[in-house]
This record gives structure tokens, C-alpha cells and sequence, in this order.
């Protein structure tokens, strides 16, 4: 039995916490696929939300963790692809929630607006949770 692949991606303001979450996440015994950045020199988010798009619309990854400054802008590129549920997630809850009821794929992390310890909580209550299905499936299929 293969591992899970996670896709982890991020701009350069995203990019401490991204990599302080790749230890995490490869801890948890997970393969990880990191498509950058991986350096403080600017880039442009959109870049790197559809890069891991298209990485868990190719099959290249079951899952995904973006991280931008606010989280908001990355997300919406990532939300911008057929099949892809990005979640901004400020706290467990809101990362149960999103597994739970919208089945989503992708956690989105502000690293600036959310503490490292926080960010990993989200992270691990995030990939522990499965969706609920019933009827939620429903509306899950309303996405598209």
C-alpha cells in the first residue's frame, strides 16, 4: 500500500510556515510533493495555487496545504479549479468544519494572520477528519 501524498505550496510570504509544516506532515508518515517557494524573494500566489491545483487535479496528490500572508488570495486561485475545495482555516474548528461538511481538499493558512501553533493544530485536525457525507454530500456535489 502507497503512502498519501500531501502537496504543500506556497508564496514567499507563506513560505516558514510551509516548511514548518512539511516536517509535520511528513512526521505523520505522509509523502510530501513541495512546489515552493521556498525563499523570502517575492512571488505571485496565483502561481503556486494553481500549480497544486493542477498537481491534485493530475492525481499527483490526494491533499493539499497552501499558505499565503492572509491565506484569502491564494485560496481563491486554488478554489478557481474544477475539483479543488480550499478551505481558509483560522482554527480547529473551522478545519473540522471543512472536512466534515465540505469535504475540503485543501487547507489554506494565513501566515500572517495565524499562529504557528494554531497552523499545526489546524493541520492535524484537518488531515484526522473525514467528511461526514450524508447530507452534506449533496451540497459537496453542488460545487462542481
Amino acid at each position: 500500500m502507497t503512502k498519501k501524498t500531501i502537496v504543500l505550496a506556497s508564496d514567499h510570504a507563506g513560505y516558514e510556515l510551509k516548511d514548518s509544516l512539511k516536517e509535520d506532515v511528513m512526521a505523520l508518515g505522509y509523502d510530501v510533493l513541495d512546489l515552493g517557494t521556498n525563499g523570502p524573494e517575492s512571488v505571485d500566489y496565483p502561481d503556486f495555487g494553481t500549480a497544486l491545483a493542477k498537481a491534485i487535479q493530475n492525481g499527483d496528490a490526494e491533499t493539499g496545504i497552501l499558505v499565503c500572508g492572509s491565506g484569502i488570495g491564494i485560496s481563491i486561485a486554488a478554489n478557481r479549479h474544477a475539483g479543488i475545495r480550499a478551505a481558509l482555516c483560522h482554527d480547529e474548528t473551522l478545519a473540522r468544519l471543512s472536512r466534515e461538511h465540505n469535504d475540503a481538499n485543501v487547507l489554506v493558512l494565513g501566515a500572517r494572520t495565524t499562529g504557528i501553533e494554531v497552523a499545526k493544530a489546524c493541520l492535524n485536525t484537518f488531515l484526522n477528519t473525514e467528511f461526514a457525507g450524508g447530507r452534506h454530500q449533496r451540497r459537496v456535489e453542488k460545487l462542481g
